[in-house]
Parts: C-alpha cells; sequence; structure tokens
C-alpha cells in the first residue's frame, strides 16, 4: 500500500506533544542541578567546620567568631581552653595584641612539666649493648656496662653531641636574667622605644650603653708600653690534619666559624674554628688539580676551585656536591689559576690569555662575555657591588670596566709603576690600591682617578720583593 502524506494538523499536534516533553525534561534537569548545588554547600559547610575544628585543636585559638543561632558557643569555648596549652603569647614592648595573664603565659612549672608531643614506645623495648661495638663504647658510664634501654641510648647519644658540639656562649641562655634587672628599666625603655634583646649571656653590656647618652669611648691616661705587645697563643686552625703541602688559599666563611684551607696537596679542608678544638669537618681530594687559589662566593653558596688547569672546580656547600667545569667553549686557556668573584656572587672573572678577561656565570658556570686589555693581564678587583671592574697588567695601566655594557670607562697609567701585579678595592668603592713588581703600592681616590687626576693619595715604598 502506498505512503500517505499526514494532514498539516496532525504533525502541529505532534510537534506540540514534542514541546510539552522537552520542557518537562528540562525542568527535571533544572531540580536536580538545584539539589546537587544544595547537597555540595552543605557538604562544604560541613568541611568548612571540620577544618575550623581542626585549626583550633592543632594550633588554638585566642579569638575564634561565633555563628550566631547555631548553637556552637560551647564548643568555641572548649577550643579555646584546649588550644591555649599549645602555644604562647608573644609581650614584646610593641606588641598590640593585649589578653588576660592567665590566658597567654605558662609559668616556669609548666614549662618544665610539659610532656614531649610523640613517645616512641619501642624505646622502652629496646636494648642495646653498647660494649659491643667500639664505636658506642664512649657511651658507658661504668666499665662493665652493656646493656641499656633505648631512651638510655638515646639520651646518652643527645649529651654526647651536646659535649662535642658546645656551640656558642653568646648564644646560650641564661635563665638568671630572664625574669631579673627590669623592673623599673622596663618602663623607661617603653617610654624611649628601646627594646633589646635579653635571655642572653653578654648583653648586660648592650644593655648599659642603651640605657645612657655617656660618651662609649672612655678615655684613659694610661700609656702602652713602647716595645711590648701581649698575645695568646691558640690551636693551629689546622691541627688535626694539616697539609701535606704548601697552602695558597685560606679564607673564612662569612659566618666567621667555618675556615677554608687548601694547597698543593690536592685537598680542600674545612674546619670548624671555636680557638680550643678547631675539628676538621670535611676533606675534599681533586686528583688532577694541585689547588692554587680557593674562595667562598659572598653569599657563602659555594666555593670556587682553581689550579694551573684548563678546568675549574664548584664545591656545593649545601648539596655537598662537586663539580668539574670546563674547559670553556671557544678559548684555549691553559690555566684558570687567577680569578675573583663579584661581591653580588653573580660572576667570576678568570685572568686569561693575551689580555682576555673571561666573564663565567655562577649559576651556568658558562661563559657570559670576555674584555680585552691592551697588555697581558695579572690582577682583578671588582667595585661598585659588582658592576664595575678593575684590571692591571703587563702595561702598567688600570683599566676599568663597565660589566653592563663592556665597555672600557677609563685606563691610566699608575704611577711608577711598570708591571702592575695586583689590584684591591675598599669595601664602599671610595678607594683603590694598585700594586706592581717594584714594591710600590699606591692608593688612589677612585673618583679623582677616574676624572684625570693619577696623583695617588699615599704610596707605600717600604715593601720588597721576595
Amino acid at each position: 500500500m502506498d505512503d500517505v502524506d499526514e494532514p498539516s494538523f496532525l504533525q502541529g499536534n505532534d510537534d506540540n506533544g514534542n514541546g510539552k516533553q522537552s520542557n518537562l525534561d528540562i525542568m527535571k534537569t533544572k531540580k536536580r542541578k538545584k539539589a546537587h548545588k544544595e547537597e555540595d554547600e552543605k557538604v562544604a559547610i560541613e568541611q568548612e567546620k571540620e577544618m575550623k575544628k581542626l585549626e583550633n585543636f592543632l594550633f588554638g585559638a585566642i579569638y575564634s567568631p561565633l555563628e550566631f543561632g547555631k548553637g556552637d558557643e560551647e564548643e568555641v569555648g572548649d577550643a579555646v581552653d584546649k588550644g591555649s596549652s599549645l602555644f604562647f603569647v608573644d609581650r614584646s614592648a610593641n606588641s598590640v595584641l593585649s589578653v588576660h595573664e592567665e590566658d597567654g603565659e605558662l609559668s616556669e612549672e609548666e614549662t618544665r612539666q610539659r610532656k614531649p608531643v610523640w613517645v616512641d614506645e619501642e624505646e622502652e623495648k629496646t636494648n642495646i649493648n653498647i660494649a659491643k661495638v667500639n664505636r658506642l663504647r664512649k657511651l658507658r658510664k661504668e666499665e662493665e656496662e652493656s646493656l641499656i634501654s633505648g631512651s638510655d641510648y638515646v639520651s646518652r647519644l643527645r649529651a654526647q653531641h651536646a659535649k662535642l658540639n658546645p656551640g656558642t656562649e653568646w648564644a646560650q641562655l641564661d635563665p638568671q636574667l630572664r625574669n631579673s634587672r627590669y623592673s623599673d628599666d622596663e618602663s623607661s625603655d617603653d617610654e624611649n622605644g628601646v627594646a633589646v634583646a635579653r635571655g642572653y649571656k653578654g648583653v648586660d653590656a648592650v644593655d648599659d650603653l642603651l640605657r645612657t647618652n655617656e660618651d662609649l669611648v672612655v678615655k684613659s691616661s694610661a700609656k702602652l708600653l713602647a716595645g711590648l705587645l701581649e698575645y695568646s697563643v691558640l690551636v693551629h686552625a689546622n691541627a688535626e690534619e694539616p697539609s701535606k703541602g704548601p697552602i695558597n688559599s685560606v679564607q673564612f666563611h662569612r659566618n666567621g666559624q667555618l675556615l677554608l684551607t687548601a694547597g698543593l696537596d690536592r685537598r680542600l679542608r674545612f674546619f670548624q674554628i671555636d680557638g680550643k678544638r678547631n675539628t676538621k669537618i670535611e676533606s675534599i681530594f681533586l686528583d688532577d688539580c694541585p689547588v692554587r687559589k680557593a674562595s667562598f662566593l659572598p653569599d657563602g653558596s659555594q666555593v670556587i676551585i682553581a689550579g694551573r688547569r684548563n678546568f675549574f672546580y664548584s664545591f656545593d656547600l649545601v648539596k655537598a656536591k662537586v663539580d668539574k667545569i670546563g674547559p670553556l667553549v671557544g678559548r684555549e686557556e691553559k690555566s684558570l689559576e687567577v680569578f675573583e668573584v663579584s661581591p653580588d656572587s653573580s660572576t667570576i672573572a678568570f685572568v686569561g690569555n693575551e689580555g682576555y678577561i673571561l666573564l663565567v656565570s655562577s649559576k651556568t658556570k658558562e661563559l657570559i662575555g670576555t674584555l680585552k686589555m691592551n697588555g697581558t693581564v695579572r690582577s682583578l678587583a671588582f667595585a661598585d657591588d659588582g658592576k664595575q671592574l678593575l684590571s692591571s697588567g703587563g702595561d702598567g695601566q688600570v683599566y676599568h670596566w663597565d660589566l653592563r655594557t663592556g665597555a672600557c670607562l677609563h685606563k691610566a697609567v699608575d704611577e711608577g709603576c711598570i708591571n702592575g701585579t695586583s689590584l684591591c678595592t675598599s669595601p664602599n668603592g671610595a678607594l683603590f690600591a694598585a700594586g706592581s713588581d717594584s714594591g710600590i703600592v699606591n692608593i688612589y681616590n677612585s673618583e679623582e682617578f677616574l676624572g684625570g687626576k693619577r696623583k695617588p693619595i699615599k704610596t707605600i715604598e717600604n715593601l720588597t720583593r721576595k
């Protein structure tokens, strides 16, 4: 039977039916989305409450906002009571926060009686034979002692560590100074706005200086005896491990306690200087490089080590890692033994061949530029926080370089110099000293020298060559 087209009015009814059905589907979808959204909001609110409870439990809280109409007053009060024992309040002179005494401070007895956060229960069950192992015999209190508990073992290790590493005296807390001598003086300090670190040994002198406006230097009528010099001999810095050859580099770390020594025995040594034991911390052997110079970066993060080789070494103090760098790409230098490090620790300048100065990045250890003198290069010195470089050498002239542009700002002859051998700049860059192979050292004012005045402000002539 042939298909017959439906009348147009029947088709219109079908379209209306489909439209109603689609509207119902849309409404159902909106209701489901709304229900899901409400559920997500409820879950988020519950999670936020749990996070607040957890924060109050872990860190405590002096103030917790109350949510009106939700009946959380009791929970907030409990959180404050529980959290108050988990923190202390800083009561410095400039503190803005004000709380009641009973809420913030802990008495000395409570501080002593506070229990540790975590206790290892296995320590009491464990027994250790300290007589069996040679390196543990020093922990014995009696000669016949052998088995001790785990907790005793831990406490003796801590005591041994404290004995071997006493630390510095100025950092030791002095409990007698904490709560004494500051009754009447504190009020005057608060009025004058003076804040002094308290509770440490050796700060009495600092307190006395800050409490008076008298002259700091006391003039004495007594005169020093001519020809008499008093001194005291301390333990040699490298007494624990002396060098087996000439030492070419000695330098202190910026913290003032770590000493570096390096020389032709191919060893780089570090000592902790305390004036009594001077413990050796580390010794690094470089089998292919007798060390001619080793230097800390000013930021104290690395040591640059070089010798009469076409490569150099870098020792990372944080990672305790030694890296060999070089030869430098595009260069044929046979020696990188003379170098200087910029004050900002960003650039290392090496003396190259034929008057070239090689600039190497301290981060990437790659060659980032070169400078060219007319004569040979023998000495380098950074100035202006590492933005400028001074160089001297075989032509008897002192060059000033701008490292930002690589241009030579100025060059002039050092008075009486034939071959320049050494350069040094003052910390503020106002002065620089130039030495020559004749044994004469000239001291110049940097601004005057750059302005054309080549007369030194001071000449030292009583030095001789070896």
